[in-house]
């Protein structure tokens, strides 16, 4: 397996590879990252679609990537995915999935046509005092002293920044700017979360900083993203003969494990709570999702809270006992045995009728029946001691929607406070208590939130224990590498398998560990498509020191004469114009 860029290799069609037609493959789970895997399988490694089976615990495909109407509770989303232009692998995948909206178009043609006439933005990011403008007006303010913490942290070695936190690197300056109440919110970083995953991320998506304040770099899909993603893959796997086995928990993997070598040679399930399994061979390919960030999520309801639950995880035990195996899986503890710093809350709040309606548009300054952008992402109320925040996707955001039906995806990073208005924590309140909440950030008069909340929506809370898990603070090791040195048969896939640059919590990382996984063990003749190297080009790196100074041109230290006789040198260069255009020194007169 290589990495490659540019179209002359991600327009070329790999050869078959060889033995393929007397190999199978077997997936563990089926989330977006084994559904993409049996997708390549298919299309690059050319193995017949009957020959893939995909096992999964659940009912329905989809892992994370989830958005149901479940009858007597209503709507539920746990959360969304937000995506942008230079997801290599995830729009390679869907370039091959026939859309189910668009007669003969791809799923990357209709979302490609869906956001270039509909591009994201937001009109208002963060409130205030109950719904007004809090006026972050775009603005980072990062002192002098939190910029230099955040090129610091960009310039030091992975090494120098694995296992610490995220206030061990940033002082208070940083932890009260705008910059860290845009990313948190956005990404859902805590203070005590991975310095080294803040890191990938600067580097990952330095070229959006600049969109970071009002969403601009964001896209998103026509409908909640099981019905826009997963549907349209599920239902081609299926055309393509795939075999899917739901209700069916895989509980153990056994391995023959000598020096210098590899294989999974048994596979153990339980369906219908029938033990079960099947004996691998070296042609029996074996992709396994480990961890997961849903696992154990509990639904509520509009009169009943959410359930924190703190039981046995089926998705985290498998991987501790594949873990026993050998040093190079992983260590699962390092983020699957931290509940109060992994778990928030989300919930999804259905409107009735358009008494909410009428209070959203006054914040997002849109139409939310309009079928377009609504909010463009997510809203903060910045003062909220839960820190909510919460957003309107285009509507309907399910099919199955009526037409005076608005579905609004609220959560909050602390919730473990008590409201500012409902004095309870998150964790404890109905999805009734979690709208009045919602309600009083919104500005809705109090006197009129009891009957809103009451009569006005119907809200399902969801409580995810391990929802941030992968953000914990981790060394080299800690996850395993996709394939392990020395397999000749197996692969890990999905958030916890580790590959290079790119960072987790996305759909692209879902997408490219499989693709990884299915290259290198077959052996397809083609390369996977680099991580997008913005962090290599000049001019994003000037656009966001630029973004990041709040446009303030650079100060260069010493005398007058000094400043104007280095202006001089720069000025006929390329640089100088570079600098120049970017807005970090004046334009010459």
């Amino acid at each position: 397996m290589y990495y490659s860029n540019g179209n002359y290799e991600a327009f070329a069609r790999p050869r078959k590879p060889e033995g393929v037609d007397d190999k199978s493959a077997w997936f563990v789970g089926a989330g977006l990252a084994s559904l993409a895997g049996a997708a390549f399988l298919i299309r690059d490694g050319q193995m017949a679609g009957e020959r893939i089976t995909v096992l999964e615990r659940l009912d329905l495909p989809g892992g994370a990537l989830d958005g149901i109407k479940e009858p007597k509770r209503g709507f539920v989303i746990r959360g969304g995915r937000e995506m942008e232009n230079h997801f290599e692998c995830l729009w390679d995948l869907f370039r091959s999935i026939p859309s189910l909206e668009v007669e003969g178009a791809s799923v990357l043609d209709e979302f490609y046509w869906l956001n270039k006439d509909d591009p994201n933005s937001s009109l208002q990011r963060a409130t205030v005092e109950q719904g007004r403008d809090a006026h972050t007006d775009g603005l980072f303010t990062l002192s002098d002293k939190a910029q230099k913490e955040i090129i610091k942290i960009f310039l030091a070695t992975r090494e120098e920044v694995e296992g610490k936190r995220i206030d061990e690197v940033f002082g208070e300056d940083f932890l009260k700017s705008n910059f860290w109440l845009y990313w948190r919110t956005m990404f859902a970083f805590e203070e005590w979360h991975s310095a080294l995953e803040m890191k990938l991320y600067l580097h990952r998506f330095i070229h959006h900083i600049g969109g970071l304040p009002d969403f601009s770099a964001l896209k998103f899909t026509k409908y909640n993203q099981y019905e826009s993603l997963v549907l349209p893959l599920y239902k081609w796997l299926l055309a393509q003969g795939v075999v899917f086995h739901f209700a069916t928990e895989v509980t153990d993997v056994d391995f023959d494990i000598t020096a210098g070598r590899k294989q999974a040679t048994h596979l153990h399930w339980v369906r219908d709570g029938v033990p079960g399994g099947v004996d691998l061979g070296v042609d029996d390919l074996l992709f396994m999702t480990i961890g997961s960030l849903t696992e154990n999520s509990e639904n509520g309801d509009h009169h009943t809270p959410a359930r924190l639950n703190e039981g046995p995880a089926p998705a985290w035990d498998l991987w501790r006992r594949i873990a026993a195996n050998d040093p190079s899986f992983g260590r699962p503890d390092v983020f699957g045995s931290h509940i109060p710093q992994t778990k928030w809350e989300s919930a999804t709040v259905t409107t009735v009728d358009r008494r909410i309606p009428d209070y959203i548009q006054k914040i997002c300054k849109r139409d939310p029946f309009s079928g377009r952008v609504v909010t463009g992402g997510i809203v903060t109320a910045k003062d909220s001691a839960w820190l909510m925040s919460w957003t309107v996707n285009r509507q309907p955001h399910f099919k199955l929607q009526k037409p005076d039906e608005i579905v609004v995806w609220v959560y909050s990073l602390f919730v473990d406070r008590p409201g500012d208005h409902v004095p309870k924590t998150m964790q404890e309140c109905t999805g009734e208590e979690i709208t009045r909440e919602w309600l009083y950030h919104l500005g809705v008069p109090v006197a009129d939130i009891p009957e809103l909340a009451a009569t006005g929506a119907k809200t399902v809370p969801v409580m995810m224990p391990y929802v941030t898990s992968f953000f914990m603070p981790r060394r080299a090791g800690d996850r395993p590498a996709v394939v392990p040195e020395g397999s000749v048969n197996f692969a890990f896939i999905g958030q916890f398998a580790e590959t290079s640059r790119d960072c987790i919590f996305t759909t692209e990382y879902s997408v490219r560990t499989p693709m990884e996984a299915v290259y290198t063990l077959l052996g397809v003749d083609r390369g996977v498509p680099e991580v997008f190297g913005s962090t290599y080009d000049v001019r994003s790196l000037l656009a966001a020191t630029s973004r990041l100074r709040d446009g303030k041109e650079l100060r260069v230290p010493g005398p007058a004469v000094l400043r104007r006789w280095l202006r001089g040198k720069v000025d006929a260069t390329e640089v100088g114009e570079l600098l120049a255009e970017f807005g970090l020194v004046p334009e010459k007169p």
